[in-house]
C-alpha cells in the first residue's frame, strides 16, 4: 500500500513550509540541496522537519495538507509540538 506523509519544515528564516509527499527521505533531500530554485524552500536553507503526518489514502493527505497550509503559525506549532489540544 502506497504511504503520503504531510510536512512541515522550518525554514532558515523561522518561517514553516507545509508539502507532501510519497517519499520524505527523497522530499526533504531535495529540499536541503535547493533541488528545485524557484521553490519556496530553496533561499531558507537549511530546512529543519518539524512535523509529519503519515496517510494510506491521497486523497486524505491532500484534503490535510490544505486544512494545514490554511493554519495559523499559532496553530501549526501546537501540532509541532505535539499539543493538539489547542
Amino acid at each position: 500500500m502506497k504511504q503520503y506523509f504531510v510536512y512541515i519544515l522550518k525554514c532558515s528564516d523561522n518561517s514553516y513550509y507545509t508539502g507532501i509527499t510519497n517519499n520524505l527521505e527523497v522530499r526533504l533531500a531535495q529540499h536541503q540541496s535547493g533541488k528545485y530554485p524557484e521553490s519556496y524552500t530553496h533561499k531558507r536553507r537549511p530546512v529543519e522537519l518539524v512535523f509529519f503526518c503519515e496517510f494510506n489514502d491521497v486523497l486524505q493527505a491532500i484534503a490535510f495538507e490544505k486544512q494545514v497550509k490554511g493554519w495559523s503559525r499559532k496553530k501549526k506549532e501546537a501540532i509541532i509540538n505535539d499539543n493538539w489540544e489547542n
